[in-house]
């Protein structure tokens, strides 16, 4: 059973905005059996450009039910089926996200009509749903409404299913996620792959000896696994997917901490199939300094014979020297005061042209102290002490990640009903973490390219 539905927005961002409309057709795979729609009030005001592009008005809302008022219906209405969209993930992400403000998992497996057009009728400029249902022939009544659009996807539905099997398809695209992987490993159940969560986590794969084989970490983690079961790309992919027994997880809440936690437990417990970060705990790190002249200087050195925090870390010595090779190389800094080239004079570099002087200071100071903190900043935390403050698992608890003079510590998660929560309280819930070279490349260029909730110093 399929419901083909669409829906209608006071905006495009899921977490900031709502439904304004909804209209779903019940489809047995061969005909329509049942309609259902309605407006929906959403609370907040709808932006004269939406009322423009859909016609919906704030007074056409004033009186219809709010979101919570329909819900019980639309998790009736719509168990068993497959929801069906035109660019589905738009519509799904919006429903999923109204009923996760009322506290609620809405779970349904979906079925794209532009994925499914591109894959069966492939060549067309444009898979928009306008575009395409006019190339097709397909009549679309009050387009953006609801009903209006979501009729147009079952007659697009309907053609595509026609389709299926006349282009070479070996497999039916319209078999439901869970159908297309039940009998993929016998090992794993429709009731194991339906039990996995469409949150931000960590998962982990099991053989039959109950051997760890894998850790991952997704936004999505049931979307994720689904992919791994589907994976036919790589022998080793291949033979990792039929060894697959059983699946666990743990919700993180934010991606920033299953990013944090993957990589610490791919350390800890060397799963089979997982290359990326399986090095060991770092021993060697990066120090820095300044000569008599001013220069800034590096070094190598064992990280448990330093007491101070290196800039970063490596797990040994060979890494930590062709790493500090290569940037010195890129940003022109010296041999010598990099400490790769243990000379009273100049360095090779100087000799072939390659290094500006610094070395027999004839380079200022200021120049060579610019490129070599370009250098490290790459690498560096903020020096202060803080604490990150993002989404926890449920709207009732936040995370915290503690940072002190560069260096994870590790994190935690808070209660946000216990009411004020001090730097106390945060410092108190850390779970001690492992610091290492992964771990700050996570988390600076994590800070560097997204949002968290807050940032605290103290």
């Amino acid at each position: 059973m399929y419901a083909i539905l669409d829906i209608e927005t006071t905006g495009g961002s899921p977490k900031a905005e709502k439904i304004t409309e909804i209209a779903i057709y019940f489809h047995d795979g061969e005909k329509v059996v049942d309609e259902w729609s309605t407006l929906i009030n959403p609370e907040k005001h709808i932006p004269a450009f939406i009322t423009g592009l859909t016609g919906i008005t704030n007074d056409m809302v004033a009186e219809a039910p709010r979101f919570y008022e329909i819900a019980k219906e639309i998790v009736e209405r719509t168990e068993g089926h497959v929801i069906v969209g035109h660019n589905v993930n738009f519509d799904y992400g919006f429903i999923k996200s109204e009923f996760s403000r009322l506290g609620y998992e809405y779970k349904r497996d979906t079925l794209c009509t532009v994925k499914l057009s591109k894959q069966l009728i492939p060549g067309h400029k444009s898979y928009s749903l306008g575009k395409l249902c006019s190339e097709l022939g397909i009549t679309i009544n009050d387009r953006h409404r609801a009903a209006g659009d979501a009729l147009a996807t079952v007659k697009l539905f309907e053609l595509l299913k026609s389709q299926s099997g006349l282009n070479g398809n070996t497999s039916d695209p319209f078999m439901g996620p869970l159908q297309k992987y039940k009998n993929l490993n016998g090992n794993l159940s429709v009731e194991d792959i339906e039990a996995l969560p469409e949150k931000t986590g960590t998962y982990y794969f099991y053989d039959v000896n109950n051997t760890l084989l894998y850790i991952g970490k997704s936004k999505n983690i049931r979307k994720r696994v689904l992919s791994h079961l589907g994976n036919n790309e790589g022998k080793r992919a291949m033979e990792m997917r039929e060894r697959i027994a059983s699946i666990s997880f743990e919700l993180t809440g934010s991606e920033l901490i299953a990013l944090l936690k993957e990589s610490e437990e791919i350390k800890q417990n060397k799963p089979i199939y997982n290359r990326a970060q399986r090095r060991s705990l770092s021993h060697w790190g990066l120090y820095t300094g300044k000569d008599s002249f001013g220069y800034i200087t590096l070094q190598l050195a064992r990280v448990a014979d330093r007491m101070e925090h290196p800039v970063t870390a490596f797990n040994n010595k060979t890494e930590a020297r062709e790493m500090l090779t290569r940037q010195v190389e890129k940003h022109w800094l010296c041999q010598k005061l990099s400490g790769l080239y243990i000379t009273e004079g100049a360095c090779f570099h100087y000799g072939i042209r390659q290094c500006n002087g610094a070395c027999v200071q004839q380079e200022s100071v200021k120049e060579y102290n610019r490129r070599a903190e370009e250098m490290l900043s790459k690498y560096r935390l903020d020096q202060g002490n803080m604490l990150i403050i993002d989404e926890g698992r449920d709207s009732s608890e936040r995370c915290v990640i503690r940072i002190e003079q560069g260096m994870y510590l590790g994190y935690g998660y808070l209660s946000v009903d216990e009411g004020y929560l001090g730097v106390e309280q945060m410092l108190n819930c850390i779970q001690p973490a492992l610091d290492n070279r992964d771990v700050r490349q996570i988390l600076s260029s994590w800070l560097r390219k997204n949002k968290v909730e807050k940032v605290l110093y103290y």
